[in-house]
């Protein structure tokens, strides 16, 4: 049986590959990292909007924490172009086109939509029942990043 340099052959499966990293066995531990074009005012905003201080904020990054595990990290893009160079586009050139979508299942969801808006994301969605069982709102930050508001059909505010 021929196998690459992760030990995965043609025949594996998802399932039984062996991934030797101990947090496999624990669950992943999930960092989202958005670019912005000023990292205060974006910092700004989603401690507005999530309600939440951030547990990083130094020059170059700001994290929230958002659950067990997860963090919303928030980076220059002048940052991400010094640490990659020219391997990528420069992701200034794409502001305004939505480059990410940060979907976000929350206990209440119109009071989230709504704080946003009023810190300047514009709305691009209103709540609905959506397709796949949430209701759900979308904005844009101003960024450009899509950020959507979310809770199941038939929770407490859902």
């Amino acid at each position: 049986m021929n196998t690459d340099k992760d030990g995965l052959s043609s025949d594996d499966s998802i399932e039984s590959v062996n991934i030797p990293n101990s947090s496999a066995k624990t669950g992943f531990h999930a960092n989202f990292i958005l670019y912005v074009r000023d990292q205060k005012a974006a910092s700004d905003f989603y401690a507005f909007v999530l309600g939440l201080q951030p547990t990083l904020n130094v020059p170059g990054m700001t994290e929230f924490t958002l659950g067990h595990g997860v963090v919303l990290g928030l980076m220059p893009e002048a940052g991400i172009r010094r640490l990659l160079g020219t391997k990528l586009p420069d992701p200034a050139a794409a502001r305004g086109i939505p480059r990410s979508e940060l979907y976000l299942r929350v206990d209440d969801p119109d009071a989230m939509h709504a704080r946003a808006a009023r810190s300047g994301a514009m709305e691009l969605s209103p709540m609905l029942v959506r397709d796949w069982g949430d209701r759900a709102a979308y904005s844009l930050d101003p960024d450009g990043h899509v950020l959507a508001f979310a809770a199941p059909v038939g929770s407490n505010n859902g």
